[in-house]
């Protein structure tokens, strides 16, 4: 595996797009291998769900001694910004079979609602493309010039590298392109990049790799970058139990930066592939920005088949939104 060099905002959809088939077999074939990919980035997105509403009960002053004693609060839970945007993703990617960077601004746009927690800018940027900007400029522009590197490109990514399991390469390249049409700083793209490659080798044939395999084949993934050097000390503390040990070196999100969340969420996901409550856990106790790092954490884990949600975290969550192909 080869690490990806960062490409320009305006490229739009795969360089390695599959060539149009002519025999009805070929056609079932790729219906069928669509099919799965649809159904792998689905499971990964249900949680993704379940972390991102679950975490965000943690917000709540009453609820932080259950969060100490991990139990639960009474549902139902509400999802945020992190699974409203996930789910474009998703639905991107079912209509196209890639990321259409036009389609997912567009997607992001028509489905933004203001009471689920954007940031500022991104609500501002959002507002602005449904009244027709073009968010190619608007993205460039944002913190004076520079981008946005705010941890919403990866927390809404896991899906995607589930959809490319059988690509961990190309699920990089497509999380680059999905980053650019509301983050466009270097650090946001790598850790959207980081997030894609975890959940892509989560979910490989194979099975889920190791927690020090993981790291390493997402390492192999990212271009050079903060992100990329928390990663290399995340691979370094696998043997440290403690996560608050562990988020006090790498952030978990305090900062809403990519390079202070996605070194932490990925630490935890790799410690806990197939055990979602595990990871979920891990991931809250240590604090900071609980419901991303939760989404992130739950997007990687379950995109590997074992690693649901408890079915009775997943009936207190939210539905999905009926637009989401498959759901």
């Amino acid at each position: 595996m080869t690490a990806h060099s960062f490409r320009s905002p305006r490229s739009r959809g795969s360089s390695r797009a599959p060539r149009p088939s002519h025999s009805s077999r070929s056609s079932d074939s790729s219906h069928s291998a669509t099919g799965r990919r649809l159904e792998r980035a689905l499971a990964s997105l249900r949680g993704l769900s379940v972390g991102d509403a679950l975490g965000s009960q943690f917000f709540v002053p009453d609820n932080i001694p259950l969060l100490r004693r991990r139990a639960t609060p009474s549902g139902p839970w509400q999802w945020t910004d992190d699974t409203e945007m996930a789910c474009s993703v998703v639905a991107v990617l079912a209509d196209r079979h890639r990321i259409d960077q036009d389609e997912l601004a567009r997607s992001f746009a028509e489905h933004h609602d203001f009471d689920r927690g954007y940031g500022p800018a991104v609500n501002r940027l959002l507002r602005l493309v449904r009244e027709g900007g073009d968010w190619r400029r608007l993205a460039s522009g944002l913190f004076d010039g520079r981008g946005s590197w705010g941890n919403g490109a990866a927390m809404r990514i896991a899906p995607l590298g589930a959809w490319y399991a059988d690509d961990p390469e190309q699920a990089t390249h497509q999380a680059e392109i999905s980053a650019y049409p509301t983050h466009q700083h270097r650090e946001a793209v790598a850790g959207a990049m980081a997030v894609a490659a975890a959940a892509a080798l989560a979910a490989g044939p194979a099975g889920p790799p190791n927690a020090g395999e993981l790291l390493d084949g997402v390492v192999a993934l990212v271009p050079k970058s903060a992100v990329a050097a928390g990663l290399r000390r995340a691979r370094d503390m696998l043997d440290y139990e403690d996560a608050g040990t562990v988020a006090a070196v790498l952030g978990c999100g305090r900062r809403t930066s990519a390079h202070d969340t996605v070194p932490f969420a990925l630490w935890s996901a790799a410690r806990a592939l197939g055990d979602y409550e595990r990871a979920f856990w891990t991931t809250a106790q240590a604090g900071g920005d609980v419901d991303t790092t939760c989404a992130i954490v739950g997007g990687i884990v379950a995109s590997g088949g074992a690693g649901a949600p408890p079915e009775e975290w997943a009936r207190q969550t939210e539905e999905l939104p009926e637009w989401v192909p498959g759901r």
